[in-house]
C-alpha cells in the first residue's frame, strides 16, 4: 500500500497539469480506450508478460456480432460495444469500390480507432483499392457487460435494431467507437444510431439521436466520446454538415453545439485540465482546435495536421503531442497555455513530418513518446520533452499491421498486432524487445489495462490475461 500511494503521489503534478484529473479510483481502472491519463498508460497496473492459448488465460468468451470498440473495466464489470446481425435480410445495395488513392477507413480509436491499409493491407496506407461492405442485414446495436472475474454475461442492453443507412470498409464493422465510464455512467456511443447513457447495473438513462453520419466512401464510423465531470463531448465531422456538441451526463441535456468545417475524421476528442480549466482538444485534418469545456468557445487552433485525422492526442509535459498519417506525416508538440491561432509559432514546442500513424495513436510513457509508422509494425520512439528521435521507424518482424494503439504498464509497452501477436517492449530510450505472445484471433481493438490483467478483444472473442502464478490483489 506505501508504494501504491507513493505512485499517486508521484503522478499528481502530471495529472494536475494535464491529465483531466483522474480520482482514485479511474487510476485502477481503465475508463477510456486511452486509459485514466489519457495517455495510454495504466499507473497502477501489473499486467502479464507472457501468455499464450493455454498459459495464463484467465478466461476467453467469444463475443456476439462484430465490433472493433475496445473493451472498458471498471470495478468488476468490463463493457463492450458490439452490433449483432439478427438475420433479415434486404436486398443489398449495389456492391462499390474506393477510387484509387482513397485512404482506409479507420475507427476507433480513434481510434480509438482501428482500421484502414497496413503492412498486408490492400489499402496499404496509400493508393489502391479497397472493399466497402454494403448494409444488407439489420443490426441489434448492443452493450454487453461482462463479470471481470469470470467472463459471464452480467447485462445486456440492446441500444437500437435497424438497418445502416450506409456500408463499411471491410477490416471494420458497425460498432467502433469504444464506450467510456466514470463509475458512475457508461456512454455508449453508435454514431449515426445514437448516444446512450446506462448506470453500471444496466439501466437506461437517457439516449440522443444525433442524425446520420455519411462518411468518406461510406468508410463507416468510429469517433468515440469523451467524458468529464459532468459533460459529454461528441464530434461530427463527416462530409456534411460538422459540429461539435457537449452533453450533461446526468440528464442528455444539449449544453452547447460549435460548428466545424472539416471533412470525415475518425478522431476522438481529449479532455485536458490546464492551469484549473478544461479544454477539449481535437484532432482535425484541417486544424487541430481546443474548446473551452464549458461553452464550447474556441481557445487555440493550429495547422499542420494530414486529412483523415484519426490518432487521438496525447497530454504530457505541458502539451498536447498531435499526430496524423495518410499521404503525409504531422507530430506536433503543441504547448498549452496560449491562444488564438498557434500556426508556425513557437507554440510548436517541436514537430517531425514522416514515418508517423494513420490509425493508432501514440503513448506517451515517462519521457518517451512510442508511435508507429502509417499502420505498419514500424516503431518510432522520441524524447517528448526535447523532440530528440530515438528509435527512427524501426521494423517488428512477427507484427502483422498494427490498428490497435500501443497501452503500457509496469515498465512495459503492449504492441497488438492484426495477426494476434502481441510484443512486450521495456519501456526506456531503446528499444528491448522483452516478450514475444501469440493468440489464436486477430485484434484490431485498443487492449484495457486493470490490476494485474490485460483484457484482449478480439475479433472472436474476448481475452482476460493474468499471471497465475501471481498472487491475486
Amino acid at each position: 500500500m506505501k508504494n501504491r500511494i507513493l505512485l499517486i503521489t508521484s503522478l499528481l503534478p502530471v495529472c494536475s497539469l494535464l491529465a483531466a484529473a483522474p480520482s482514485d479510483a479511474a487510476l485502477v481502472n481503465w475508463p477510456s480506450f486511452r486509459g485514466p491519463l489519457s495517455t495510454g498508460v495504466a499507473p497502477l497496473a501489473q499486467p502479464p508478460l507472457t501468455w499464450d492459448e493455454t498459459n495464463n488465460v484467465r478466461w476467453k468468451v467469444a463475443v456476439p456480432g462484430d465490433g472493433n470498440a475496445s473493451p472498458v473495466v471498471w470495478g468488476d464489470q468490463v463493457f463492450i460495444l458490439t452490433a449483432i446481425p439478427t438475420g433479415k435480410k434486404v436486398e443489398p445495395k449495389p456492391a462499390s469500390e474506393t477510387t484509387k488513392e482513397s485512404p482506409p477507413p479507420p475507427t476507433a480509436p480513434a481510434a480509438s480507432a482501428v482500421a484502414g491499409g497496413g503492412s498486408g493491407h490492400s489499402g496499404g496506407g496509400g493508393g489502391g483499392r479497397i472493399q466497402v461492405d454494403q448494409p444488407d442485414e439489420e443490426q441489434r446495436f448492443t452493450v454487453i457487460s461482462y463479470d471481470r472475474a469470470t467472463g459471464k454475461i452480467r447485462w445486456r442492453q440492446e441500444a437500437r435494431t435497424e438497418l445502416p443507412h450506409e456500408g463499411h470498409h471491410k477490416d471494420h464493422g458497425y460498432a467502433s467507437a469504444s464506450p467510456v465510464t466514470d463509475g458512475e455512467v457508461l456512454i455508449a456511443y453508435f454514431g449515426s444510431r445514437g448516444l446512450y447513457a446506462y448506470d453500471l447495473k444496466g439501466t437506461p438513462l437517457w439516449k440522443k439521436d444525433l442524425g446520420h453520419l455519411t462518411t468518406r466512401n461510406s468508410f463507416g464510423e468510429g469517433s468515440s466520446p469523451a467524458l468529464h465531470g459532468n459533460t459529454v463531448v461528441v464530434v461530427w465531422d463527416h462530409e456534411g454538415e460538422d459540429f461539435i456538441a457537449a452533453f450533461d451526463k446526468r440528464t442528455g441535456k444539449e449544453l452547447w453545439r460549435k460548428p466545424r468545417e472539416e471533412s470525415t475524421n475518425w478522431t476522438t476528442p481529449l479532455v485536458v485540465d490546464y492551469e484549473g480549466n478544461s479544454q477539449v482538444v481535437v484532432n482535425s485534418g484541417n486544424k487541430v482546435r481546443s474548446y473551452n469545456l464549458a461553452d464550447g468557445s474556441t481557445i487555440w487552433e493550429a495547422g499542420g495536421q494530414t486529412q483523415n485525422a484519426v490518432p487521438t492526442p496525447v497530454p504530457g509535459h505541458g502539451r498536447v503531442y498531435v499526430t496524423s498519417g495518410w499521404r503525409g506525416g504531422a507530430l506536433q508538440a503543441i504547448t498549452l497555455g496560449r491562444t488564438g491561432d498557434l500556426t508556425g509559432t513557437d507554440a510548436i514546442a517541436w514537430s517531425h513530418n514522416k514515418n508517423t500513424p494513420y490509425v493508432p495513436s501514440p503513448l506517451l510513457y515517462g519521457d518517451e513518446l512510442y508511435f508507429f509508422s502509417n499502420n505498419n509494425a514500424q516503431i518510432s520512439i522520441f524524447n517528448a520533452r526535447e523532440g530528440k528521435q530515438l528509435v527512427d521507424a524501426e521494423r517488428l518482424d512477427g507484427l502483422f499491421g498494427i490498428y490497435a494503439s500501443p497501452t503500457a504498464a509496469a515498465g512495459r509497452v503492449y504492441v497488438t498486432g492484426r495477426n494476434g501477436a502481441v510484443w512486450v517492449l521495456k519501456n526506456g530510450p531503446t528499444l528491448e524487445i522483452l516478450a514475444k505472445n501469440k493468440l489464436d484471433d486477430g485484434f484490431d481493438a485498443t487492449p484495457a489495462l486493470a490490476g494485474r490483467e490485460l483484457f484482449l478483444r478480439g475479433k472472436k472473442n474476448l481475452y482476460a490475461l493474468a499471471d497465475t502464478n501471481a498472487s491475486q490483489q
